[in-house]
C-alpha cells in the first residue's frame, strides 16, 4: 500500500461516528464497462460495533460479533460493506475506524453530478432528484452490487472507485437512523446526517418496535 493510501485511510479514522458528518458534501464516482457515475453525498449513517464493544450499537449487523456478512466491517478502513437488503436492495458503506473494531457509514442519498443518463438508465423514469435518493437507489446508480464487497476505495482520480472528502465542512442535521427496529432506531442513537433543504435526501420512516429482544438492522 502506498504512502497516499494510507494517508486517505486516515480520513477514515477513528470511527463511523465521527467520520459520517464529514462525508457530506464528498464526491463518490464509480467507473465501470457502462460509464462513470459520481454523485455528492447528502445523507449518511453510522452505524458501531458489537454488544461487548466499547461502542456497542444494536442497530449495526456487527452487533453479535463477527459473522460472514458483518466481518468486512471488522477489516481495514476505505473499504466498501455491500449488503442485500431484504432480498431486494444492494446497500453500501464505507468501512471506517482501526482494523479489528467494527464501524461503518452507510451511504443513504446522493446527489448524481456526472453520468445522469447512465444513471436514469440504471434506475428508470425517475427525476434527477430521486436517482440516488435511498441507499438502495444510489447503490443502482452507481452500479455497485455485492460482487463489490470489500473492495477498497481510493482519492485518486481514475480509480474504479474514487472518494473525494468535500473540501469545506458543510452544516448538517442528525436524527434517528431510518428503519432501524428496536432501541437502535430511537433517539438514543441520532446517527443519521443530511444537508438541510437537499431534495436527494431520502423520507424518514421508524422501523418497526421490538418487543422483548433487541435486532440489528
Amino acid at each position: 500500500m502506498s504512502l497516499e493510501q494510507q494517508d486517505f485511510r486516515q480520513g477514515f479514522l477513528p470511527d463511523a461516528l465521527t467520520v459520517a458528518p464529514r462525508l457530506l458534501g464528498g464526491m463518490l464516482r464509480v467507473d465501470t464497462e457502462a460509464g462513470a457515475v459520481a454523485i455528492m453525498l447528502t445523507e449518511v449513517e453510522a452505524y458501531l460495533g458489537p454488544h461487548d464493544s466499547a461502542s456497542p450499537d444494536p442497530g449495526s449487523h456487527s452487533f453479535r460479533g463477527i459473522t460472514p456478512r458483518s466481518k468486512i466491517m471488522f477489516g481495514e478502513p476505505a473499504h466498501l460493506y455491500v449488503y442485500l437488503s431484504y432480498g431486494v436492495h444492494h446497500c453500501i458503506n464505507i468501512v471506517c475506524g482501526p482494523l479489528g473494531e467494527a464501524s461503518a457509514v452507510l451511504l443513504r442519498a446522493g446527489k448524481v453530478l456526472e453520468g445522469i443518463e447512465l444513471a436514469k438508465a440504471r434506475r428508470g423514469n425517475v427525476s434527477n432528484n430521486q436517482l440516488a435518493r435511498g441507499p438502495g437507489s444510489l447503490t443502482k446508480a452507481l452500479g455497485l452490487n455485492l460482487g463489490n464487497n470489500g473492495a477498497e476505495i481510493s482519492d485518486l482520480p481514475g480509480a474504479p472507485i474514487e472518494f473525494q472528502f468535500s473540501q469545506k465542512t458543510l452544516p448538517s442535521v442528525s436524527g434517528p437512523r431510518v428503519g432501524v427496529s428496536g432501541l437502535g432506531g430511537s433517539s438514543d442513537y441520532p446517527w443519521r446526517f443530511w444537508l438541510p433543504e437537499e431534495p436527494s435526501v431520502s423520507q424518514y420512516r421508524p422501523g418497526k418496535p421490538l418487543k422483548g429482544k433487541i435486532k440489528a438492522k
